[in-house]
C-alpha cells in the first residue's frame, strides 16, 4: 500500500534533501531521535509548537515505512 504524505516533503536546499516536516527545517530523523530518547508527541509539540501533531505522527509512519523497505546485505570480505 502506497502512502501519500501530506506533511513530509523533501527539498535539496533544506538539510541536503532529507525528509522534513513541511514548512519547517525539522527532519523526520530528528523527530525519531526525540522519540527514541523518550519524548512523547506531546513533549515534542511543547518544545516545537510550530510542528503540527499530525505532522509528527506522519513522520513516525514515514520512518516505519522506510525501515520496512530496507534491504540488509551482509558480506564477508577476505584479503
Amino acid at each position: 500500500m502506497e502512502h501519500i504524505y501530506s506533511y513530509i516533503t523533501y527539498d535539496p536546499q533544506i538539510l541536503n534533501g532529507k525528509p522534513i516536516i513541511s514548512g519547517t527545517r525539522i527532519s523526520v530523523e530528528f523527530i525519531m531521535e526525540l522519540i527514541a530518547s523518550g519524548a512523547s508527541i506531546d513533549d515534542i509539540v511543547k518544545e516545537y509548537p510550530a510542528l503540527p501533531v499530525e505532522g509528527i505522527r506522519e513522520a513516525v509512519v514515514y520512518a516505519a515505512s522506510s525501515v520496512k523497505n530496507e534491504i540488509l546485505i551482509t558480506a564477508k570480505i577476505t584479503a
